[in-house]
């Protein structure tokens, strides 16, 4: 009998457990053909905007999972694994090593170092804008570009952007999109409405628009605070997340009375329910310099959940959307008010936006799809030689 082939996934977000879902996935979908490990921090800071985690293994690990040390973790671009026990990791006989690190940070650049040639070596990337790094991360992204075997990334905007950078457009890629879980994040309208009635709002009522991300400029919230400020037809609004703004925010939802409430401290577990809780859900991004969307994960946990989206154009929102939602330019504010005063006036397009997110969530987003096509690129590469 052939041996499975061993893949181990090492990533610094796998020290949250819903983190580690692909993980699990890979596993699920590779059966008897992969033997999949996975290595997480054993804590990981994560800098101002993010809280300290502590790893913690969960009740349904679908793979094995190895703890190890991490440094510097405040600093995501340049924390560090322990290197002994990363080390002694790598070196066995892995088929391929997938790195869910940028190639231009430290740990990337520590894991390509690690990893054996006969192994291969994939890295993931979200960069979707043309930027030139400084030593010593411009010299970790060529030296990991030069050791890789392929890259994975999450948007069709990236690879034209990183083909022009040297060493990339050597190298196969494959654009995946991120993961949902269709069966947490579902329709669930006695969940919603328990949290609107936590919240303090009678039912029936107007529908609600809903927000969910951190509360910092470039996801566009003052397009929305005025957006909803010029829409006629009964709402309420409902902003869960996190930020600088909150203050902002807060003062915006006093000056509307009992119709706008803002969650902060919602956990992940939480966020289905609170997602069931809307009716529309508003990703009003806006690029900056510095920063476009570079997927939209709320997206599609509403799209999974039933709920109509409406996103801007920024970076990729409109590939994630497609024909399952709404797409507004992402400055233009009396767009927005058009858009979201008619969803709030019209159940029946509210309706059919909301079984096409849920197809498509199931269809393109689902963790098994996305699983499936991470293994599909994997096994080609192994067998390119």
């Amino acid at each position: 009998m052939t041996r499975p082939r061993r893949l181990l996934s090492i990533g610094h977000s796998y020290v949250v457990g819903v983190n580690r879902r692909l993980g699990h996935e890979l596993r699920r979908a590779g059966g008897d053909r992969w033997d999949v490990r996975l290595v997480a921090p054993s804590y990981f800071h994560g800098g101002k905007d993010l809280r300290p985690v502590t790893f913690a293994p969960a009740a349904d690990e679908g793979c094995p999972v190895t703890p190890v040390p991490a440094y510097l973790t405040q600093f995501v671009h340049a924390f560090v694994y322990s290197w002994p026990r990363v080390s002694s990791l790598l070196r066995r006989k892995w088929d391929v090593v997938h790195a869910w690190e940028e190639p231009y940070v430290a740990a990337g650049a520590q894991i390509a170092a690690c990893t054996p040639r006969a192994s291969r070596l994939v890295f993931f990337t979200f960069q979707n804008l043309a930027k030139s790094y400084p030593p010593p991360f411009n010299l970790f992204e060529r030296f990991v570009l030069s050791r890789a075997s392929g890259w994975v990334c999450s948007g069709t905007l990236i690879p034209p952007v990183l083909d022009r950078r040297p060493g990339y457009a050597r190298l196969p890629r494959r654009v995946i999109p991120l993961g949902v879980d269709a069966d947490a994040f579902r329709p669930d309208r006695a969940a919603g409405l328990a949290v609107r009635r936590s919240l303090g709002w009678d039912e029936p009522g107007p529908p609600v628009v809903g927000f969910l991300g951190r509360f910092v400029p470039e996801k566009g919230l003052v397009v929305l605070t005025a957006a909803l400020d010029a829409v006629r037809a009964p709402w309420r609004a409902l902003l869960v997340g996190a930020g600088p703004l909150e203050g902002e925010l807060r003062a915006w939802a006093a000056r509307h009375g009992g119709r706008v409430r803002v969650c902060t401290g919602v956990a992940h577990d939480q966020v289905p329910a609170h997602l069931n809780a809307m009716d529309v859900l508003a990703a009003p991004s806006r690029t900056t310099p510095q920063w476009r969307e570079q997927f939209g994960r709320m997206l599609v946990e509403a799209m999974a959940c039933g709920v109509a989206v409406a996103g801007s154009d920024s970076g990729e929102i409109p590939h994630v959307i497609g024909d399952a939602g709404v797409v507004l330019p992402e400055a233009e504010a009396g767009a927005w008010a058009e858009a979201l005063g008619t969803l709030v006036e019209d159940p029946t397009r509210r309706e059919a936006l909301a079984r096409a997110g849920r197809e498509k969530a199931l269809s393109a987003f689902a963790w098994p799809v996305v699983a499936r096509q991470h293994l599909d690129f994997f096994e080609h590469l192994l067998a390119s030689g």
